[in-house]
């Protein structure tokens, strides 16, 4: 496809220009996926060597964390810095259907746990899939560097409305290729390897719901020209290339290692004999978002763009128990769709040669909401002043020159009823549904296995009151959930359930 061209020649010095941005996002990236941290795919088998060059050549953030458990609310914070009690934004967009659809499947699959729950009262006060979007008052990091001068490029998965006002060349982006729909290649390609997942009701519904498609500036609907991963890196070496003579921003959102599970022949070929076969077709599919940062890497080196350019690495979330996976995430408890840390830990990684020092570990906790003020700071953009902004600069710590402040050393997490603060160390978890706290001391007991709140009445009261004090004035949801879903928090959604074990509920 025809990309727009910048200028055939270079303006000032790219010492003085100030730095491109190129933000890769993976989705559903579970944290042991990634070699870096010491574990990696199929028991270390498949490694991540382009992802680990980027980690080690910049800053690595050793205690990220994702904005929330699920993929759209996330983005919102990313993308705007700031909190679903201000901006609203706090569920995924639920297309017609699913609610209805994806509690029939998992009931009927009886499992042992609790039923999935269709919130039928609800159904009547959301508004149609096309006006489920981050509203057009919140101001975006594509919105602010696009101020600043740049020339602003999305492609893949955008997950914030699909319809204007909410689309992403509403928010900001001066171009943007977007997953019209979900499959990385059509059903039964000969290119390509699959594996289905009879036990998960979101694959069945994705399955029997998704295309092969993409669409540019909101054009019609057209066949990718490959393989989504694949495809989608073949147009950002071109965005650069074109972009090579301008300060942009490229937000390149990929599609995997999210399901439905696709690889290319070649990739499932090279991961080896690996068992069962959808972790084989996973490990592939990881391989082909490796390969897609290095080849980005590589083409920034070869247009000279490489000592000017940000490179920012992180996932939406945490890995997902629906894939049947058990080793995604650990080793900490929960997968997406939980608070818990293996739904919301994830890799976190900022290059920026002659800034960031190569091999930099911060170990402070940082989020989400603190890329847009990180990057915006990076850039010499100006932060909105019609809006206010909940995220942190991580640039002195990035740099060694200071520490940040973060009101009351607290991040926070919700969906609904579900609602989480971690501060000082200490993390409390709390479900109105079940009436339930879950209090952590991560600074003893990192990965959640000994819950405190019977034994530490003080620190829960302490704890409880920054939850309330942070929804006391709270907007209220864009709109409501329609689902309940019971989330097994120790065992993938296949494994047998078994009676007392904990689960969660969550709504969306």
């Amino acid at each position: 496809m025809e990309w727009m061209q910048g200028p055939e020649t270079a303006g000032p010095a790219q010492a003085v220009r100030p730095p491109n941005v190129i933000f890769i996002l993976a989705d559903d990236l579970g944290i042991n996926d990634i070699s870096t941290f010491g574990g990696g795919m199929a028991d270390g088998r498949v490694q991540t060597p382009n992802i680990d060059r980027l980690a080690a050549e910049g800053a690595l953030f050793s205690t990220a964390y994702s904005g929330t458990g699920t993929c759209a609310p996330s983005r919102a914070m990313l993308m705007t810095g700031r909190y679903p009690t201000r901006t609203g934004f706090e569920y995924t967009p639920t297309p017609p259907g699913m609610s209805r659809i994806v509690p029939m499947f998992a009931n009927d699959m009886k499992t042992g746990l609790p039923p999935t729950e269709q919130v039928k009262e609800n159904e009547k006060l959301m508004p149609p899939f096309a006006e489920q979007g981050l509203p057009t008052e919140e101001v975006t990091l594509a919105e602010v560097l696009k101020d600043r001068g740049y020339h602003t490029v999305h492609i893949g998965k955008w997950h914030l409305g699909n319809t204007s006002p909410f689309r992403p060349n509403d928010q900001g982006f001066d171009e943007s290729l977007d997953m019209a729909s979900g499959l990385f290649l059509p059903p039964g390609d000969p290119r390509g390897v699959e594996a289905r997942l009879d036990f998960d009701p979101i694959d069945k519904f994705l399955w029997a719901r998704m295309d092969f498609a993409a669409s540019y500036n909101g054009s019609d609907w057209f066949e990718p020209g490959g393989y989504l991963t694949d495809y989608w890196t073949d147009e950002s070496l071109k965005v650069i290339d074109a972009n090579k003579n301008r300060p942009f921003f490229l937000y390149l959102a990929h599609w995997g290692v999210h399901t439905p599970l696709q690889a290319t022949k070649e990739d499932y070929e090279a991961v080896g004999d690996i068992e069962p076969h959808r972790l084989r077709v996973y490990a592939a599919m990881l391989r082909a978002v490796d390969r897609s940062v290095g080849r980005i890497m590589e083409k920034l080196e070869e247009e000279g763009l490489a000592d000017n350019t940000i490179i920012v690495f992180s996932s939406d979330n945490g890995g997902a128990g629906y894939i049947g996976i058990p080793e995604v995430n650990a080793p900490y408890r929960g997968w997406k769709i939980t608070l818990f840390e293996g739904g919301i830990r994830v890799p976190l990684f900022m290059k920026w040669p002659g800034t960031i020092q190569p091999g930099t570990v911060i170990d402070e906790p940082v989020a989400h909401i603190d890329l847009m003020p990180t990057l915006a700071a990076a850039t010499g953009a100006r932060l909105p002043s019609s809006v206010e902004i909940d995220g942190q600069n991580l640039l002195p710590l990035a740099t060694g020159t200071g520490p940040i402040t973060r009101p009351d050393d607290a991040l926070f997490w919700s969906s609904g009823y579900y609602k989480v603060v971690r501060a000082g160390g200490w993390k409390l978890q709390v479900n109105g549904r079940q009436q339930k706290s879950w209090l952590f001391n991560l600074n003893e007991d990192p990965t959640e296995q000994t819950n405190l709140a019977a034994s530490e009445p003080e620190k829960l009261a302490e704890l409880q009151a920054l939850i309330d004090a942070h929804w006391k004035d709270a907007r209220e949801p864009l709109y409501p959930y329609t689902i309940e879903s019971p989330i097994k928090i120790d065992h993938t959604i296949d494994a047998p359930y078994v009676e007392g074990e904990e689960y969660v509920y969550w709504p969306n």
